[in-house]
This record gives structure tokens, C-alpha cells and sequence, in this order.
């Protein structure tokens, strides 16, 4: 972003990180295993309509969060430790600080075109598959390059060098307001 002045022009950078949530329909109780969802699927379309194709399409990551269980919020197994997940973040992060060396870029959220062709090679047969999740998504070429982006920081996660079928896949499921509603 540019500001012109007079006296010439200031340049503000900006990277942020946009984090938001809202409900899976109207009721909120779409897809609730205690609770019945009382809306249409024609509701539901108009309601998730709300948030434009544009502005969907720039986010990354949609992540569904169902209400928890009472047999889940009682129970006593331990979770991954928050040590463990940070070990892995870390090293994640030190993969992408390595492949970016010498370059501007900082993560893979903000590789350029060419960045993606060269660090988030697919074969053909993942390359047919994505492929087939864009025709029956009907995904946009922006979005291709973020599933890619968020395959290779799932292979990052995994340790991977090449990003593998479960990565790609767990991607394509990242993607899911960008599905038609059926029930």
C-alpha cells in the first residue's frame, strides 16, 4: 500500500493474519450430532452467501468445529502436549526458513507464483486429483495456489520433502465453505 503526499510518497507494509469464525448455518446447529438444524438448504446457502466469493477465496484455511461431546469434555486422555506441536512447528518453520533463504519470502503463505510451480510439485496423478476437487468444487486458480501453499505446510508439519496424496487431501478439505450444502 502506497500513500501519496505532496512531499512524496510513505509506504506502510502490511502482513496480517486474519482469524474468524461464524456458525454453520442460521440455527447453528448444522451438522450438531444433540441438536437438529432447522434450516433449508437454500437458508444455509444464502446465509454462508454472506462472506463474497472474493473474500472466501482469500482465506486459507476453513476449519469446521463441531460442539464437543459431554463423553469428550470429561475425558481424561491428554492431548497432544502444546511442547510437542511447537517442536513440530518449529521445525516447519526452520524447513520454510531454509527453502526461502536469499529470497524475500518469509513462510509459504507468501510464496510467489514461481515459488509454488518450484516447491509444490505435484505428480500427475495428484495433479488429476486436485484437478477433479477444482471442476466439482468450482474452485479458482486462487485458490489452486492456496490449496498447494497449505499442502506444502502440511508436508512441512509431516516432515515431508514432497507433498504426498494425504497432504493434498487434507488441503482440499481445508476448502469447505467453498462446497454446495446437501442434506
Amino acid at each position: 500500500m502506497t500513500i501519496s503526499r505532496s512531499a512524496g510518497k510513505i509506504t506502510l507494509p502490511c502482513a496480517f493474519m486474519l482469524v474468524a469464525a461464524m456458525n454453520p448455518c442460521p440455527c447453528g446447529f448444522l451438522g450438531d450430532s444433540q441438536h437438529e438444524c432447522r434450516c433449508s438448504p437454500s437458508q444455509i446457502q444464502k446465509y454462508r452467501a454472506r462472506i463474497s466469493g472474493p473474500l472466501l477465496d482469500r482465506i486459507d484455511l476453513h476449519v469446521e468445529a463441531p460442539a464437543l461431546a459431554m463423553a469428550e469434555l470429561r475425558s481424561t486422555q491428554p492431548a497432544e502436549a502444546s511442547a510437542a506441536l511447537r517442536g513440530r512447528v518449529e521445525a516447519a518453520r526452520s524447513r520454510q526458513h531454509t527453502r526461502f533463504a536469499g529470497t524475500r519470502t518469509s513462510s509459504n503463505a507468501r510464496m510467489t507464483h514461481a515459488q509454488i510451480r518450484r516447491h509444490c510439485v505435484i505428480d500427475s496423478t495428484l495433479g488429476d486429483l486436485l484437478q477433479q476437487a477444482m471442476e466439482q468444487l468450482h474452485l479458482s486458480a486462487r485458490a489452486y495456489d492456496r490449496i498447494l501453499k497449505v499442502s506444502r505446510t502440511i508436508a512441512d508439519l509431516a516432515a515431508a520433502d514432497d507433498i504426498a496424496p494425504q497432504h493434498l487431501l487434507e488441503a482440499i478439505q481445508y476448502r469447505s465453505l467453498d462446497r454446495t450444502v446437501f442434506y
